[in-house]
């Protein structure tokens, strides 16, 4: 006789089992995660040479109207927030259900949004007043008369200032910071979750996965098809300090949103 099928929903399930645990394995390599930032400062440099060479041959990528560029490079943070909020949310109810843990750790999500609102109007900033309007891209014809972008791209001329790559530092960023607000998943593996939180957890943090792949993609695309090599490494730069500032820095001190916990109490008791 033949055994009964099993579900189609519990073989997916396991599956995303299956690649949550083989995702966390990777993350816990320290390796892994210790030369993370050190990647885009990598392609940054590399890409940056290889557009300078003009050896990389134009593709579906090298046009801004990419879909993922479109709908999702050009909203990454709003993608960023609308996956990681929900998985801090339930990670960190795991460890501990007091209002007060839970308020740190959305405060991470406020100071994130915060330096990246104010990195990106930095560079809106230092675009505006250190450029000129000119009638193409060649730069040959100033426009005296228009002394702003806004009002020179209205006019159907072309704005050239310092632009600073808001692509490399948010995307730089965005993966930097799930990648360190992801971390727990390692111990909430052993966590005693009941099924239905276990598998939106899953699918959350598959889904993070997947944007940081998103992410690092299209930063090497940026770096290899768009914007000056200053510009793209001031931009990457920015992202790295950020990220180096808050959780290499201020957030190891008291008065901070505080490092996502690392180890589920259960573990703290068998390690005891």
């Amino acid at each position: 006789m033949c055994s009964p099928a099993r579900p189609v929903s519990g073989v997916n399930m396991a599956a995303v089992d299956v690649i949550v645990d083989n995702l966390v394995t990777l993350w816990r390599i320290p390796a892994a995660r210790q030369n993370f930032p050190l990647i885009f400062v990598l392609i940054s440099v590399v890409g940056s040479l290889l557009k300078e060479l003009e050896v990389v041959p134009q593709t579906y990528f090298s046009s801004s109207g990419n879909a993922l560029n479109v709908y999702f490079v050009k909203v990454s943070w709003g993608w960023t927030l609308l996956l990681l909020t929900p998985f801090l949310l339930l990670s960190n109810s795991a460890f501990s259900r007091s209002v007060s843990f839970l308020s740190r750790r959305l405060l991470s999500l406020l100071v994130a949004t915060a330096v990246w609102y104010a990195c990106t109007q930095t560079f809106f900033f230092i675009e505006e007043v250190t450029g000129s309007c000119y009638e193409t891209g060649t730069k040959e014809v100033l426009i005296k008369e228009l002394s702003s972008k806004a009002s020179c791209r209205r006019a159907g001329f072309q704005w050239h200032g310092h632009d600073i790559s808001g692509h490399s530092f948010i995307l730089a960023y965005s993966a930097l910071f799930i990648v360190e607000e992801t971390a727990p998943m390692a111990s909430l593996r052993t966590a005693g979750l009941s099924a239905l939180p276990r598998m939106v957890l899953n699918l959350l943090y598959v889904a993070l996965n997947l944007i940081v792949i998103v992410w690092v993609w299209m930063f090497a695309c940026t770096s290899v098809y768009f914007h000056h090599t200053s510009h793209k490494l001031l931009g990457t730069l920015c992202g790295l300090v950020a990220w180096y500032l808050t959780y290499r820095v201020w957030y190891l001190k008291p008065l901070s949103p505080g490092l996502p916990p690392q180890r589920h109490p259960k573990e703290q008791k068998q390690n005891a």
